[in-house]
């Protein structure tokens, strides 16, 4: 004796599904592959005109900072640090809003938590 479905239901469904886990699976390769690029790319940033620069990696590590000598002034370490920070925190900030957008690419604005 063979089930029968209720009416209107089908084993059509279930390509659908396979296909749909096949995107996914497919999306999530294009996305760790792209983490893995986004990661290894450098982010740079100045402040001050230029008196400080920052870079970053895509994991947000600092990877380098020059501070330029004329900027460096024992009686206003407190600017020299200001300068600093700014210059860090706009580099963090591409890094991460690159990173963003790069991934919404992939995903199609569609929001995974956990994957980025």
């Amino acid at each position: 004796m063979k089930a029968r479905l209720p009416q209107g239901y089908s084993n059509k469904g279930q390509g659908n599904m396979k296909n749909m886990l096949k995107q996914a699976q497919k999306m999530q390769e294009d996305m760790a592959a792209l983490q893995s690029e986004l990661d290894a790319r450098e982010y740079s940033a100045s402040s001050g005109g230029g008196a400080v620069t920052a870079t970053v990696d895509g994991k947000h590590c600092i990877t380098a900072l020059e501070i330029k000598p004329e900027v460096v002034d024992s009686d206003d370490v407190e600017m020299l640090s200001d300068l600093i920070i700014a210059a860090v925190n706009e580099a963090v900030r591409k890094a991460a809003e690159t990173s963003e957008n790069e991934m919404a690419k992939i995903s199609g604005g569609l929001s995974i938590p956990g994957m980025f």
